[in-house]
């Protein structure tokens, strides 16, 4: 049977379900936080270390955050903070790592 599709002015892309989600937007705030940080200290050479820890456990926190979110605005934010933890992950890693200059 066909259906018409109507378009639903009322929900967009970054509309919630209308309950609270405290741990999940917990963990996009921190994932979004590292992610920035990641990427702007992955910009200079002798920040690695705080580059690639921050990357590191913002990957971590993103990875979660996205097997508990419940909404597309969630996920949304979560992928942006993702993709900048890991440029700052993977640069920070290519500048020294997560020990470089301190072990061994």
């Amino acid at each position: 049977m066909a259906q018409t599709m109507r378009p639903d002015p009322g929900h967009s892309l970054f509309a919630t379900d209308g309950k609270p989600h405290p741990l999940q937007d917990t963990l996009v705030a921190v994932t979004l936080v590292l992610g920035v940080l990641a990427f702007v200290t992955a910009q200079f050479h002798n920040l690695h270390l705080l580059s690639s820890w921050s990357g590191l456990i913002g990957i971590l926190t993103g990875a979660y955050g996205q097997f508990i979110s419940v909404t597309t605005r969630e996920r949304f934010a979560l992928i942006v903070g993702l993709g900048a933890a890991a440029v700052g992950f993977f640069l920070g890693m290519a500048h020294g790592g997560l020990f470089g200059g301190i072990a061994g």
